[in-house]
Order: structure tokens, then sequence, then C-alpha cells
């Protein structure tokens, strides 16, 4: 093997790297987003079945369930009190 060779692979080898690692960034942003949806509507799942005895129900759907899972405890509150007082 000729260095023009070897110094091709490498060139070759490297800038494939750079394209493969920008294209799992976005992908791993949006699968870091979908499980805090899920997290989100198991969060509003437990309120519902924990808040039926005070008459606390909060649908859930996109908007909420991504309320829930990307601000967490604070956002399941939030959107109990809400409901609890606004709706």
């Amino acid at each position: 093997m000729g260095p023009f060779i070897v110094i091709a692979v490498i060139v070759v080898l490297v800038l494939s790297l750079l394209f493969a690692g920008t294209t799992f960034k976005p992908l791993r942003f949006m699968g870091s987003l979908a499980a805090k949806l899920v997290i989100g509507g198991m969060f509003l799942f437990f309120l519902n079945a924990f808040g039926s005895s005070i008459g606390l129900h909060v649908p859930i759907n996109v908007a909420t369930a991504s309320v829930a899972g990307i601000l967490g405890i604070p956002g399941v509150l939030s959107l109990a009190a809400i409901q609890y007082w606004i709706v």
C-alpha cells in the first residue's frame, strides 16, 4: 500500500464518522423526547388513578403528556391545579 491510499482511507473514515455523528444527534434527541412523553403519560395515569377519590381527572393527550414529561412532577402538579381550580 502506498502512502496515498493509506491517507485516503483515513480521510474517508474520519469524514464518515463525522457525518454519522451528526445524524445520530437528532435521533437521540427525538428518542429522549419520546421517552419523556411516555413518562409524562404514566405520571398522568397515576394522577388519574389516585386523584379519582377527590374528583380530579386530567385528560391524557399529547399536550398534557409532553408538559408532564418535560417539566416532571411540577408539571403534573400544575396540570392538576389547572384542572382542579380553573376548568
